[in-house]
Protein backbone atom coordinates (compact mmCIF):
# COMPACT_ATOMS: atom_id res chain seq x y z
CA UNK A 1 0.00 0.00 0.00
CA UNK A 2 1.26 3.25 -0.79
CA UNK A 3 -0.01 6.04 2.49
CA UNK A 4 -0.62 9.39 1.74
CA UNK A 5 -2.89 10.26 5.20
CA UNK A 6 -0.09 10.87 7.21
CA UNK A 7 -2.44 14.31 8.00
CA UNK A 8 -4.82 11.68 9.72
CA UNK A 9 -2.26 9.62 11.33
CA UNK A 10 1.08 8.67 10.51
CA UNK A 11 1.15 4.77 9.75
CA UNK A 12 4.67 3.87 9.05
CA UNK A 13 6.39 4.85 12.31
CA UNK A 14 10.30 4.29 13.17
CA UNK A 15 10.94 0.81 14.09
CA UNK A 16 12.26 1.71 18.34
CA UNK A 17 8.19 3.36 18.57
CA UNK A 18 6.56 -0.20 18.41
CA UNK A 19 9.40 -1.60 20.36
CA UNK A 20 9.00 0.74 23.36
CA UNK A 21 5.62 0.04 23.52
CA UNK A 22 5.97 -3.81 23.64
CA UNK A 23 8.44 -2.99 26.67
CA UNK A 24 6.37 -0.67 28.65
CA UNK A 25 3.36 -2.73 27.78
CA UNK A 26 5.72 -5.99 29.65
CA UNK A 27 7.67 -3.92 32.13
CA UNK A 28 5.68 -0.85 33.23
CA UNK A 29 2.63 -0.42 36.05
CA UNK A 30 1.09 2.59 36.54
CA UNK A 31 2.96 5.49 37.74
CA UNK A 32 2.44 7.54 40.76
CA UNK A 33 0.54 4.16 42.40
CA UNK A 34 3.91 2.57 44.03
CA UNK A 35 7.48 2.27 44.85
CA UNK A 36 8.29 -0.74 43.11
CA UNK A 37 9.91 -0.86 40.06
CA UNK A 38 7.41 -1.64 37.64
CA UNK A 39 5.24 1.75 38.89
CA UNK A 40 8.84 3.45 39.45
CA UNK A 41 10.08 2.50 36.37
CA UNK A 42 6.68 4.42 34.83
CA UNK A 43 6.93 7.36 36.46
CA UNK A 44 10.73 7.35 35.20
CA UNK A 45 9.68 7.25 31.56
CA UNK A 46 6.90 9.44 32.13
CA UNK A 47 9.11 12.14 33.18
CA UNK A 48 11.69 11.62 31.05
CA UNK A 49 9.25 11.89 27.63
CA UNK A 50 7.72 15.26 29.63
CA UNK A 51 11.48 16.57 29.52
CA UNK A 52 11.97 15.96 26.34
CA UNK A 53 9.15 17.32 25.06
CA UNK A 54 9.72 20.91 27.37
CA UNK A 55 13.01 21.51 25.51
CA UNK A 56 11.84 20.47 21.93
CA UNK A 57 8.64 22.51 21.85
CA UNK A 58 10.76 25.64 24.29
CA UNK A 59 8.40 25.22 27.18
CA UNK A 60 9.34 26.67 30.72
CA UNK A 61 9.15 23.49 32.77
CA UNK A 62 8.34 19.77 32.30
CA UNK A 63 5.47 20.30 34.32
CA UNK A 64 3.68 22.33 32.01
CA UNK A 65 3.60 19.48 29.40
CA UNK A 66 0.57 17.58 30.16
CA UNK A 67 -0.20 14.24 28.46
CA UNK A 68 -3.55 13.98 26.54
CA UNK A 69 -5.26 11.22 24.55
CA UNK A 70 -5.17 13.19 21.43
CA UNK A 71 -5.35 16.85 20.13
CA UNK A 72 -9.07 16.94 20.65
CA UNK A 73 -8.63 16.66 24.75
CA UNK A 74 -5.74 19.23 24.74
CA UNK A 75 -7.94 21.37 23.01
CA UNK A 76 -11.01 21.13 25.10
CA UNK A 77 -9.04 21.66 27.62
CA UNK A 78 -7.33 24.72 26.87
CA UNK A 79 -10.95 26.35 25.32
CA UNK A 80 -12.73 25.71 28.31
CA UNK A 81 -10.22 26.79 30.76
CA UNK A 82 -10.14 30.03 28.67
CA UNK A 83 -13.50 30.95 27.40
CA UNK A 84 -16.28 31.48 29.35
CA UNK A 85 -19.89 32.33 28.47
CA UNK A 86 -19.96 35.89 27.39
CA UNK A 87 -16.83 36.40 25.97
CA UNK A 88 -15.63 37.01 22.71
CA UNK A 89 -13.26 34.45 20.57
CA UNK A 90 -11.62 35.26 17.72
CA UNK A 91 -10.18 32.32 15.05
CA UNK A 92 -9.15 31.60 11.86
CA UNK A 93 -11.53 30.94 8.70
CA UNK A 94 -9.57 27.52 9.16
CA UNK A 95 -10.13 26.11 12.29
CA UNK A 96 -11.15 21.94 12.78
CA UNK A 97 -14.26 21.14 14.46
CA UNK A 98 -11.69 19.97 17.42
CA UNK A 99 -12.12 23.88 17.82
CA UNK A 100 -15.46 25.20 16.53
CA UNK A 101 -17.59 22.59 18.18
CA UNK A 102 -15.59 23.37 21.55
CA UNK A 103 -16.35 26.75 21.35
CA UNK A 104 -19.63 26.24 20.23
CA UNK A 105 -20.69 24.03 22.84
CA UNK A 106 -19.99 27.29 25.47
CA UNK A 107 -22.92 28.72 25.88
CA UNK A 108 -23.63 32.96 24.74
CA UNK A 109 -20.73 33.11 22.94
CA UNK A 110 -19.34 35.81 20.64
CA UNK A 111 -17.23 34.29 17.53
CA UNK A 112 -15.30 35.92 15.28
CA UNK A 113 -13.76 34.85 12.07
CA UNK A 114 -10.43 36.04 10.76
CA UNK A 115 -10.61 35.65 7.15
CA UNK A 116 -8.08 35.59 4.43
CA UNK A 117 -7.69 34.20 1.10
CA UNK A 118 -5.23 30.81 1.35
CA UNK A 119 -2.08 30.95 0.92
CA UNK A 120 -2.28 34.94 1.75
CA UNK A 121 -1.00 35.31 5.08
CA UNK A 122 -0.72 38.76 5.08
CA UNK A 123 -4.47 39.16 5.17
CA UNK A 124 -5.14 36.80 7.86
CA UNK A 125 -2.72 39.06 9.83
CA UNK A 126 -4.38 42.28 9.21
CA UNK A 127 -7.77 40.04 9.76
CA UNK A 128 -6.31 39.20 13.10
CA UNK A 129 -5.18 42.72 13.59
CA UNK A 130 -8.21 43.80 13.33
CA UNK A 131 -10.60 41.29 14.91
CA UNK A 132 -8.23 40.96 18.21
CA UNK A 133 -9.50 44.36 19.12
CA UNK A 134 -12.57 42.67 20.74
CA UNK A 135 -11.65 39.95 21.12
CA UNK A 136 -10.88 38.10 24.78
CA UNK A 137 -9.48 34.97 23.70
CA UNK A 138 -7.79 34.21 20.32
CA UNK A 139 -7.48 30.52 18.33
CA UNK A 140 -5.48 29.47 15.18
CA UNK A 141 -4.50 26.23 13.87
CA UNK A 142 -0.52 26.63 12.80
CA UNK A 143 -1.07 24.36 9.56
CA UNK A 144 -4.68 24.14 7.99
CA UNK A 145 -5.29 19.98 7.83
CA UNK A 146 -7.09 20.42 4.24
CA UNK A 147 -4.76 22.68 2.40
CA UNK A 148 -1.43 22.57 4.45
CA UNK A 149 -1.50 26.25 4.40
CA UNK A 150 1.08 27.48 7.18
CA UNK A 151 -0.88 30.47 8.97
CA UNK A 152 1.60 33.22 10.04
CA UNK A 153 1.53 31.90 13.44
CA UNK A 154 4.59 33.98 14.61
CA UNK A 155 2.96 37.12 13.99
CA UNK A 156 -0.36 36.59 15.07
CA UNK A 157 1.30 35.05 18.85
CA UNK A 158 2.68 39.11 18.92
CA UNK A 159 -0.47 40.69 17.83
CA UNK A 160 -1.99 38.82 20.84
CA UNK A 161 0.90 39.54 23.25
CA UNK A 162 1.22 43.31 22.33
CA UNK A 163 -3.04 42.99 22.49
CA UNK A 164 -2.87 41.03 26.03
CA UNK A 165 -5.21 38.33 24.60
CA UNK A 166 -4.57 34.50 25.69
CA UNK A 167 -3.19 32.66 22.81
CA UNK A 168 -4.09 29.43 21.79
CA UNK A 169 -2.60 27.41 19.30
CA UNK A 170 -3.52 23.90 17.24
CA UNK A 171 -0.28 22.78 15.81
CA UNK A 172 -2.03 19.31 14.98
CA UNK A 173 -0.33 19.61 11.77
CA UNK A 174 2.73 21.18 12.33
CA UNK A 175 4.14 19.26 15.44
CA UNK A 176 7.03 17.23 13.85
CA UNK A 177 7.76 19.59 10.71
CA UNK A 178 7.72 23.49 12.13
CA UNK A 179 9.37 24.78 14.87
CA UNK A 180 7.18 25.39 18.09
CA UNK A 181 8.16 27.60 20.65
CA UNK A 182 5.59 28.23 23.75
CA UNK A 183 7.90 30.28 25.22
CA UNK A 184 8.89 32.65 22.20
CA UNK A 185 5.00 33.15 21.23
CA UNK A 186 4.04 33.33 24.38
CA UNK A 187 0.91 31.24 24.19
CA UNK A 188 -1.61 30.07 26.53
CA UNK A 189 -1.59 26.32 25.37
CA UNK A 190 -0.16 24.89 22.56
CA UNK A 191 -2.18 21.44 21.17
CA UNK A 192 -0.55 18.58 19.55
CA UNK A 193 -1.69 14.97 18.98
CA UNK A 194 1.40 12.34 19.13
CA UNK A 195 -0.14 10.41 16.49
CA UNK A 196 0.98 12.53 13.70
CA UNK A 197 3.72 14.44 12.96
CA UNK A 198 5.20 13.08 16.06
CA UNK A 199 5.18 9.42 14.81
CA UNK A 200 3.50 7.98 18.22
CA UNK A 201 0.82 5.85 18.57
CA UNK A 202 -2.40 6.78 18.34
CA UNK A 203 -4.17 7.61 21.68
CA UNK A 204 -1.30 10.13 22.77
CA UNK A 205 -1.42 13.81 22.84
CA UNK A 206 0.30 16.96 24.68
CA UNK A 207 -1.07 19.81 25.83
CA UNK A 208 1.86 22.34 26.56
CA UNK A 209 0.44 24.86 28.94
CA UNK A 210 2.13 28.78 29.64
CA UNK A 211 3.94 29.45 33.07
CA UNK A 212 1.35 31.59 33.92
CA UNK A 213 -1.76 29.54 33.51
CA UNK A 214 -3.89 27.25 35.69
CA UNK A 215 -6.09 25.09 33.56
CA UNK A 216 -9.07 24.11 34.17
CA UNK A 217 -9.48 20.29 34.40
CA UNK A 218 -11.38 17.98 31.74
CA UNK A 219 -11.50 14.63 33.81
CA UNK A 220 -11.90 14.22 37.78
CA UNK A 221 -9.96 11.07 39.54
CA UNK A 222 -7.26 10.14 40.84
CA UNK A 223 -3.64 11.07 40.23
CA UNK A 224 -1.72 9.01 42.69
CA UNK A 225 -1.14 12.94 44.47
CA UNK A 226 -2.91 14.75 47.21
CA UNK A 227 -5.85 11.81 47.78
CA UNK A 228 -6.97 12.71 50.82
CA UNK A 229 -7.67 16.07 49.01
CA UNK A 230 -11.47 16.21 46.95
CA UNK A 231 -10.68 18.89 44.41
CA UNK A 232 -8.27 17.63 41.87
CA UNK A 233 -4.65 18.72 42.76
CA UNK A 234 -3.66 22.31 41.76
CA UNK A 235 -0.37 22.17 40.35
CA UNK A 236 0.43 20.70 37.05
CA UNK A 237 0.68 18.12 35.38
CA UNK A 238 -1.16 16.08 38.16
CA UNK A 239 -4.16 18.59 37.70
CA UNK A 240 -4.85 17.68 34.35
CA UNK A 241 -4.32 13.81 34.51
CA UNK A 242 -7.02 12.06 36.29
CA UNK A 243 -6.94 8.07 35.53
CA UNK A 244 -4.20 5.62 34.42
CA UNK A 245 -1.78 7.11 32.01
CA UNK A 246 -1.29 5.23 28.68
CA UNK A 247 2.61 4.33 29.57
CA UNK A 248 3.27 2.16 26.48
CA UNK A 249 2.16 5.30 24.48
CA UNK A 250 3.91 7.76 26.02
CA UNK A 251 6.62 5.27 25.34
CA UNK A 252 5.63 5.25 22.14
CA UNK A 253 5.60 8.88 21.86
CA UNK A 254 9.20 9.52 23.67
CA UNK A 255 10.63 7.22 20.54
CA UNK A 256 8.74 9.42 17.96
CA UNK A 257 10.18 12.50 19.48
CA UNK A 258 13.35 11.35 19.34
CA UNK A 259 12.80 10.24 15.63
CA UNK A 260 12.17 13.62 14.40
CA UNK A 261 14.37 15.34 16.75
CA UNK A 262 17.56 13.17 15.45
CA UNK A 263 16.02 13.62 11.59
CA UNK A 264 15.28 17.72 12.02
CA UNK A 265 11.99 19.27 11.69
CA UNK A 266 13.65 21.44 8.70
CA UNK A 267 14.41 18.39 7.01
CA UNK A 268 11.44 17.02 7.23
CA UNK A 269 9.25 19.56 5.93
CA UNK A 270 11.47 19.75 3.33
CA UNK A 271 11.09 16.41 1.92
CA UNK A 272 7.67 16.40 2.69
CA UNK A 273 7.03 19.74 0.51
CA UNK A 274 9.29 18.54 -1.96
CA UNK A 275 6.82 15.57 -2.70
CA UNK A 276 3.47 17.79 -2.40
CA UNK A 277 4.76 20.25 -5.04
CA UNK A 278 6.04 17.07 -7.08
CA UNK A 279 2.79 16.02 -7.11
CA UNK A 280 1.12 19.12 -7.93
CA UNK A 281 3.32 20.26 -11.16
CA UNK A 282 2.60 16.81 -12.46
CA UNK A 283 -1.36 17.23 -11.25
CA UNK A 284 -1.74 20.24 -12.97
CA UNK A 285 -2.01 18.76 -16.66
CA UNK A 286 -4.69 16.58 -15.63
CA UNK A 287 -8.06 17.10 -17.54
CA UNK A 288 -10.38 19.42 -15.33
CA UNK A 289 -7.89 19.44 -12.45
CA UNK A 290 -8.28 21.90 -9.68
CA UNK A 291 -5.05 22.17 -7.17
CA UNK A 292 -4.95 24.05 -4.13
CA UNK A 293 -1.29 24.06 -4.63
CA UNK A 294 0.61 27.48 -3.32
CA UNK A 295 2.33 29.43 -5.56
CA UNK A 296 4.72 30.43 -2.93
CA UNK A 297 5.63 26.59 -1.55
CA UNK A 298 7.00 28.29 1.82
CA UNK A 299 3.33 28.67 2.83
CA UNK A 300 2.20 25.33 2.31
CA UNK A 301 3.56 22.29 3.91
CA UNK A 302 3.12 18.51 2.87
CA UNK A 303 -0.72 18.40 2.40
CA UNK A 304 -2.84 18.80 -0.91
CA UNK A 305 -6.11 18.89 -1.59
CA UNK A 306 -7.44 18.68 -4.77
CA UNK A 307 -10.26 17.96 -7.19
CA UNK A 308 -11.76 17.21 -10.32
CA UNK A 309 -14.94 18.91 -12.05
CA UNK A 310 -17.27 16.35 -12.74
CA UNK A 311 -15.88 13.62 -10.67
CA UNK A 312 -17.28 12.73 -7.29
CA UNK A 313 -14.28 12.97 -4.17
CA UNK A 314 -15.51 10.11 -2.83
CA UNK A 315 -15.40 7.81 -6.04
CA UNK A 316 -11.83 9.25 -7.04
CA UNK A 317 -11.02 7.97 -3.66
CA UNK A 318 -12.38 4.79 -4.22
CA UNK A 319 -10.59 4.28 -7.45
CA UNK A 320 -7.03 5.11 -5.67
CA UNK A 321 -7.89 2.76 -3.12
CA UNK A 322 -8.43 -0.22 -5.56
CA UNK A 323 -4.91 0.70 -6.64
CA UNK A 324 -3.66 0.27 -3.71
CA UNK A 325 -3.38 4.11 -2.60
CA UNK A 326 -4.84 5.54 0.83
CA UNK A 327 -5.66 9.20 0.84
CA UNK A 328 -8.43 10.99 2.74
CA UNK A 329 -11.24 12.50 0.69
CA UNK A 330 -14.48 14.92 1.56
CA UNK A 331 -14.73 17.82 4.04
CA UNK A 332 -11.81 16.18 6.57
CA UNK A 333 -13.55 17.17 10.02
CA UNK A 334 -12.80 21.11 9.07
CA UNK A 335 -16.11 22.32 7.36
CA UNK A 336 -15.06 26.26 8.08
CA UNK A 337 -12.10 25.80 6.31
CA UNK A 338 -13.94 24.30 2.98
CA UNK A 339 -16.42 27.30 3.50
CA UNK A 340 -13.80 30.00 2.99
CA UNK A 341 -12.32 28.09 0.50
CA UNK A 342 -15.46 27.59 -1.52
CA UNK A 343 -15.16 23.66 -1.80
CA UNK A 344 -17.99 23.12 0.77
CA UNK A 345 -20.55 21.47 -1.61
CA UNK A 346 -17.72 18.81 -2.72
CA UNK A 347 -15.09 18.24 -0.36
CA UNK A 348 -11.58 17.56 -1.37
CA UNK A 349 -9.17 14.60 -2.38
CA UNK A 350 -6.57 15.28 0.09
CA UNK A 351 -2.23 13.71 -0.25
CA UNK A 352 -0.40 14.35 2.95
CA UNK A 353 3.49 13.14 2.86
CA UNK A 354 5.83 12.03 5.92
CA UNK A 355 9.26 11.52 6.08
CA UNK A 356 8.72 7.85 4.85
CA UNK A 357 7.28 8.63 1.51
CA UNK A 358 9.26 8.49 -1.87
CA UNK A 359 8.88 10.42 -4.92
CA UNK A 360 7.62 7.03 -6.38
CA UNK A 361 5.10 6.41 -4.78
CA UNK A 362 3.65 10.56 -5.58
CA UNK A 363 4.29 9.22 -9.13
CA UNK A 364 2.65 5.96 -8.89
CA UNK A 365 -0.02 8.18 -7.50
CA UNK A 366 -0.24 10.54 -10.65
CA UNK A 367 -0.67 7.66 -12.93
CA UNK A 368 -3.05 6.05 -11.43
CA UNK A 369 -5.24 9.74 -11.30
CA UNK A 370 -3.95 10.24 -14.57
CA UNK A 371 -5.47 6.34 -15.81
CA UNK A 372 -9.24 7.51 -14.93
CA UNK A 373 -9.36 11.11 -15.13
Amino acid sequence: MIYLDSAATTLQKPKTVPRAVMKAMYQFASPGRGGYAAAMGAANLMFQCREFAADFFDTSAPDQVVFTSNATMALNIAIRTLVKPGMTVVMSCYEHNAVTRCVKAIPDINVLIAEGPLFQPEKMIESFRSQLKQADVAICNYVSNVFGYLLPIQEIAALCREKEVPFIIDASQAAGCLPVSVESWGAAFVAMPGHKGLYGPQGTGILLCGAHVMPEPLLYGGTGSASVEQDMPDFLPDRLEAGTANVPGIAGLLEGLRFVKEKGTGRILRHERHLIQRAGMQLKSVKNMELFLAEDASVQTGVLSFRIRGMDCERIGQRLSAAGIAVRTNLHCAPLAHQYAGTLDTGTVRISASAFNTEREVDRLVEVIRSFA
